[in-house]
């Protein structure tokens, strides 16, 4: 009996086991940098509203927030409560930022470095790095050169690795093969390997005849996921029209206005 239990909990634990070798032949890097593309020309934008939770820092902060994305950086969030209502608005249009609390009637406005555009959705990134990660990806340093990319295997995972100007590389990876190619995580390393921030991508979903993460979760350096960053949907809308004025945030009539430097991401 004993003998027969082994066996079974063996053969369920190898079932969910990734494969150790690739049961596919290698895709080239032209391959895997056309994916990225096409995903990335399909989902230029979104109208959505998301669970949002942080642990950084230790501390829990969870909101309801409404966002519009554009892949080149402008966002705008809109932070609500249970029984308060909007309690925060941030908009950034990739250049300037500016962050309305609604409790403390204050405006805080400044430059759209990391730090500030983390203030609300704790992800300390430029505005289109994180425009790119809350659409599902990430960044590349501009057109991918197929010569300086390389393909690996990691976990039943293929891995795109394009080098970054300032050091390290960006690493996407894919999950399955052709039409069944799907990103589902992205590392940041730096020069010496070691991760800067990473990403994965789960509970894949089709919107607006694009494949699109249902969640996602982000952390940096070597933290766990649970120390990071979650990002649930409820809802969105792929490549919405979003209005002009969107992105700039008006001072409200009688709100404190404070000017902003770059200080360190909020934590």
């Amino acid at each position: 009996m004993r003998v027969a239990l082994a066996a079974v909990l063996l053969a369920a634990c190898c079932a969910h086991a990734p494969p150790a070798v690739r049961p596919y032949p290698a895709p080239a890097p032209d391959a895997l940098i056309a994916a990225l593309s096409a995903q990335q020309a399909a989902v230029r934008g979104m109208n959505a509203r998301v669970r949002a939770t942080s642990w950084l820092g230790g501390e829990r902060v969870r909101a309801t927030v409404n966002m519009l994305v554009e892949r080149d950086g402008h966002l705008r969030f809109e932070a609500e409560v249970s029984l308060q209502g909007t309690v925060a608005v941030l908009a950034t249009d990739g250049t300037t930022f500016a962050l309305y609390d609604v409790q403390k009637n204050e405006l805080s406005r400044g430059p759209a470095c990391p730090a500030n555009v983390a203030s609300l959705v704790r992800i300390p990134l430029a505005p289109a790095d994180v425009a790119a990660v809350l659409l599902g990806d990430a960044r590349p340093p501009g057109p991918i050169d197929p010569a300086t990319a390389t393909v690996g295997w990691d976990a039943g995972r293929d891995v795109l690795s394009v080098p970054m100007r300032e050091g390290g590389a960006l690493q996407f990876l894919f999950r399955g093969d052709g039409a069944a190619r799907t990103l589902v995580a992205v590392n940041r390393v730096g020069a010496n390997g070691a991760p800067l921030w990473r990403t994965a991508y789960e509970d894949h979903e089709t919107a607006g005849g694009a494949r699109v993460p249902g969640v996602i979760r982000f952390a940096e350096q070597n933290s766990s996921f649970d120390d990071g960053v979650e990002v649930k949907f409820k809802d969105r809308t792929i490549n919405a029209a979003s209005p002009a004025t969107a992105f700039a945030l008006a001072v409200p009539a009688g709100a404190t206005v404070v000017d902003v430097g770059c200080g360190p991401a909020p934590k």
